[in-house]
């Protein structure tokens, strides 16, 4: 049973089962002029981990995006945006006013930041604002710019403001590509099962505070740790990828086959 903070106060809230239904999702977006920023990118990262974990937890959702003025140009940046930030598309963007009709009822979770949600029913979850000169890195020529971000965002707990400098994103970059390679390099040894403190840890993060950063540390934990084998390891991280969304395993099978004579 997952619960998380919500509101500004940050009492915890537990997100019921639907046994008849689809648990219904609404991601508040703010207004959209050029291109999405730090704040549209931590909302839908901050929605994407809670629906993976709720998902992980073998529920079923139904999700939308709602933003003031829907134009179809803003609905295609948002789109690509979506997909470079590692985020699981969701059903439709919709204008605010649509999106009741859009999940088939009252959303069940509200997700959104800088306060710009009036919904009267459903639990709802803001998002702490995003500052800093790191906050606003160029516009990617593919995802890998955005995964960044994605990462150095999940290193601060979702309800606070962050602030990220030029070094904080560099840092995540740098952290992003050596994980990657590491996970690479474990995937030649042979599959071990996930430890249990790992697996049961990770689990209780997440859905009693969506807790990112301590998955972040339980993942450095897992690579510094000399007993764990690399196939453990492995799975180890490929396991909490399915929540964190950075993409772990990309370089899995990419690396160049040995020269035969």
């Amino acid at each position: 049973m997952t619960t998380i903070a919500e509101g500004r106060t940050f009492p915890a809230a537990t997100l019921a089962a639907a046994r008849d239904r689809l648990l219904r999702i609404c991601v508040h977006l703010p207004v959209v002029n050029g291109e999405p920023g730090p704040l549209h990118a931590r909302i839908l990262v901050v929605a994407d981990v809670l629906a993976r974990t709720l998902e992980a937890e073998g529920r079923q959702l139904a999700r939308v995006c709602a933003l003031p003025e829907p134009s179809p140009e803003r609905i295609l940046a948002l789109e690509a945006f979506v997909a470079a930030l590692g985020v699981q598309p969701p059903a439709s963007f919709t204008g605010n006013g649509e999106a009741l009709d859009a999940l088939g009822g009252p959303a069940d979770v509200h997700v959104f930041g800088d306060g710009r949600c009036d919904a009267e029913q459903g639990v709802r979850v803001e998002v702490g604002s995003v500052d800093g000169a790191g906050a606003h890195p160029p516009p990617p020529a593919g995802d890998e710019d955005l995964l960044t971000l994605r990462l150095a965002l999940l290193g601060h707990p979702y309800h606070r403001r962050a602030t990220l400098t030029p070094q904080d994103v560099a840092d995540a970059g740098r952290t992003l590509a050596h994980w990657r390679a590491r996970v690479a390099h474990w995937a030649c040894s042979p599959s071990k099962p996930v430890p249990h403190e790992f697996s049961h840890a990770a689990a209780d993060m997440l859905t009693t505070s969506l807790d990112t950063p301590a998955v972040l540390d339980l993942l450095r934990q897992a690579e510094a740790c000399d007993d764990m084998p690399e196939g453990a390891k492995f799975e180890t991280f490929a396991f909490l990828d399915r929540m964190l969304g950075l993409e772990l395993v990309r370089e899995v099978g990419r690396a160049p086959l040995p020269e035969t004579r």
